[in-house]
């Protein structure tokens, strides 16, 4: 099939959208090779068909207009009419013999008979085929029904059959709105916390327990029951993908509700929001939220209170920027969006003497736990933080000053493309707001830059009100796939996502989440058995699939599985080479991550599927050594930075390959080291104002192999393509200007205000 969008379009809430017939894939069907009685009959009662002729009226008959308005009333549009054509035309012609009724009719329109026989009398043979290959056009009504997803609140029978009081804490980060619905659910007979990742569950989980709240934690990889018993706890704390829909309790808890805007996460805080049994549902979140949430709580019937709160500290944003590392001191945070950007920014600053820790998305929970009490404790040495957006949340971190490295982050956006873009208002506040954290040593958080040119826009992108949320996240069930597959048995996995999304209708207040990682995963494993309830959940799995090692992991896992092997303990040390020494280098630090994800999908496995995924006890007990073991080698992040340059050719600029662009540093060093012209400067100069242009699209670079190649591989436009900070269209305009400046008798070398100007202008075009 051919490729989809995997974004939803909202439907009209009336008349049915017209499907997306790219996405249907023919069912192949064999030639007649019939029997000699089969053929008998038809030769008997007529004469053998004159191939030729029959060639000859099939291609009369597809070119029938009549027919094709009959093909189009019986929803076969150009597209399915060409491809069920060319399918019946080569089923007739390579088949030894066909139904005695369709050889009759064949014979008479080749023979001339008028009275008997006309091309059009074939469309009845012909429709019957293009069902055959084309099964969806016989229920298409019952796959509109299916993929219908405009009414979620009626999903969940169980949460309407009760009146739920909703309660929204809203407010900015460190206001207290998550500890005043904390409390609510610590004095509730019972509960459930519903938070976006593992830590905040497990920070909840630990805090009931110490409160004397028996409290279980689940989350996708595990269960730890409070009691030794392994009786099940009143209270529950779990990320919000793995929260019971069926259970009654008396308070709920739905952290970060403005995550239900979430490109591939969405739908569990739909889910949870619209499905949650329980008298009390306290939200936390955002401001933006508000609107949104009471408009689908309207649709449910239930009213919604919000309480509002305020930051507890105040938050500065200073007037100055960083600049150098030697102005850092103790409780500074510097934010970077990439590792390599991490990695370079630490080793810069134990160059100065001073000791850091670090803190990033693909570190193990417990490492980045490690790091953060080593930062938080007023007796170590470490007293500065290079970290991603990773303490966004989930966290504690005593931190007095944020220092944004960059304000522009590579992102995904609501259509799986990557794109590269200036952090958004709520980015930016939910990472600054983590400086003067009340009740840390810090009484009042400051907020910087590292760069001055920075400074102005994250101002302005601090200034700025969060815009609303606009539409709730929804993602089919497998109860919905598993009724597409019993009216298209044929289609594959992926094929049957494209053809629900394309089909499937919502109203103005929800979308479908992307599902890109989910057809990724299903066409990897498509070519091994599996029951589709079993292959549903394997595409479920959370992995990052730009990790090759824990991609064919999970081929290997679901093609033991298909052979009914249990995955052992001892097949997993095999595959991984357990155990593992401490990390010598970089690349064996990003492979040691790679490794505690596979352990990490081994448990998600095994709690689906355990008695095909046995030990995951054991597995989890070596997972905790090489958390140790990662550890280390992060405490150690400098020598393993020195000892993979030094092992690097000579003038290599990273440490670890990455998809996204390069640190500013070392973007600022290549245009300093290209600049040799004035169309070098003009580029460069460009370049710097595309820093801070908004929705700068990272177009993919396989489209872009053969423009590049007119540019030299060491052109400055080059790496700026690749880097995607510049697209093919802005060169070419690039090039205009240049060419009018050239005549103009500039040279790409006015004054400086003229550049300004020049640099403001061509951002207003871009935008």
């Amino acid at each position: 099939a051919a490729s989809s969008s995997s974004s939803a379009s909202s439907g009209d809430g009336g008349a049915s959208r017209a499907p997306d017939t790219s996405l249907f894939v023919p069912v192949p069907l064999k030639p007649g090779l019939g029997g000699a009685a089969e053929e008998d009959v038809g030769a008997e009662l007529t004469r053998p068909l004159d191939k030729g002729e029959v060639l000859k009226n099939l291609n009369k008959f597809y070119k029938r207009k009549e027919i094709q308005r009959l093909g189009a009333e019986n929803g076969l549009d150009a597209r399915l009419f060409h491809q069920a054509f060319i399918s019946f035309r080569k089923y007739i012609m390579e088949s030894s013999s066909v139904s005695a009724d369709l050889h009759i009719i064949l014979n008479d329109i080749c023979c001339g008979f008028v009275l008997l026989g006309h091309v059009d009398d074939l469309f009845p043979f012909f429709l019957r085929h293009a069902k055959q290959i084309f099964p969806m056009l016989d229920c298409m009504d019952d796959l509109r029904k299916i993929s219908d997803l405009r009414l979620p609140p009626n999903w969940y029978p169980d949460a309407r059959a009760i009146q739920r009081k909703i309660i929204f804490h809203a407010g900015p980060t460190n206001s207290g709105k998550t500890y005043h619905a904390i409390q609510r659910f610590l004095s509730a007979k019972s509960g459930i916390y519903c938070g976006p990742l593992k830590l905040l569950a497990h920070e909840i989980f630990q805090k009931s327990n110490d409160a004397n709240v028996p409290c279980d934690l689940v989350t996708g990889e595990e269960r730890v029951f409070a009691s030794e018993d392994s009786r099940q706890a009143p209270h529950v704390a779990c990320t919000i993908e793995m929260c019971s829909t069926n259970t009654p309790y008396e308070v709920a808890v739905i952290d970060e509700i403005q995550m239900i805007r979430d490109p591939a996460r969405g739908w569990a805080w739909t889910r949870a929001l619209l499905g949650l049994c329980a008298e009390e549902i306290h939200v936390c979140g955002e401001p933006a939220a508000i609107d949104l949430v009471t408009e689908l709580m309207y649709t449910t019937g239930e009213e919604v209170e919000v309480r509002n709160y305020e930051r507890l500290t105040p938050l500065t944003v200073l007037d100055y920027a960083l600049e150098s590392l030697d102005n850092l001191r103790a409780g500074d945070c510097i934010v970077c969006f990439s590792k390599n950007d991490i990695y370079s920014v630490s080793r810069q600053i134990e160059a100065r003497g001073l000791e850091c820790a670090v803190i990033y998305g693909s570190l193990p929970p417990g490492t980045k736990l490690e790091q953060a009490k080593k930062f938080n404790d007023p007796d170590d040495p470490c007293k500065i933080l290079v970290a991603t957006d990773a303490i966004g949340m989930g966290i504690n971190l005593c931190i007095r000053r944020i220092i944004f490295n960059s304000i522009v982050k590579p992102t995904v956006n609501e259509k799986g493309e990557k794109e590269i873009d200036s952090i958004s208002t709520s980015q930016a506040l939910q990472i600054a707001g983590r400086a003067g954290r009340f009740g840390s040593s810090f009484k009042q958080g400051e907020v910087t830059t590292m760069h001055r040119d920075d400074l102005a826009q994250l101002k302005e992108i601090l200034s700025e009100a969060v815009p609303p949320v606009q539409a709730a996240g929804l993602h089919p069930t497998p109860e919905q796939i598993e009724m597409f597959a019993y009216h298209l048995p044929d289609a594959t996995l992926s094929n049957l996502i494209d053809i629900f999304v394309s089909l499937s209708q919502v109203d103005g207040m929800y979308f479908v989440c992307n599902i890109d990682d989910f057809k990724f995963l299903a066409d990897m494993i498509q070519h091994i058995p599996l029951n589709l309830r079993s292959r549903y959940v394997f595409c479920t799995a959370p992995l990052n699939r730009k990790e090759p090692f824990v991609c064919t992991t999970l081929l290997k896992f679901a093609r033991q599985f298909s052979r009914n092997e249990p995955l052992t303990f001892d097949w997993l040390c095999r595959h991984t080479k357990w155990p593992l020494a401490a990390p010598k280098n970089i690349k064996e630090l990003v492979h040691l991550e790679a490794v505690h994800d596979v352990f990490d999908l081994y448990l998600w496995l095994s709690y689906r599927f355990m008695d095909m995924f046995p030990d995951a006890v054991l597995v989890r007990d070596i997972q905790k050594k090489l958390d140790d073991i990662i550890q280390i080698g992060v405490c150690n992040i400098t020598k393993l930075i020195r000892a993979s340059q030094s092992a690097a050719a000579p003038g290599t600029a990273e440490v670890v390959s990455e998809d996204f662009p390069l640190s500013r540093t070392q973007r600022d060093a290549r245009v300093v080291s290209d600049r040799d012209g004035a169309e070098a400067l003009s580029l460069a100069v460009e370049a710097a104002g595309l820093r801070r242009t908004k929705s700068l699209r990272s177009s993919r670079l396989g489209g872009r192999q053969e423009d590049l190649k007119s540019y030299g591989r060491g052109s400055l436009a080059n790496r700026l393509l690749q880097e995607g900070l510049l697209t093919q269209e802005m060169l070419r305009q690039l090039e205009s200007e240049w060419q009018d400046q050239h005549r103009n008798g500039r040279y790409g070398f006015g004054s400086k205000r003229d550049d300004q100007h020049s640099s403001k202008e061509t951002r207003k075009k871009r935008k």
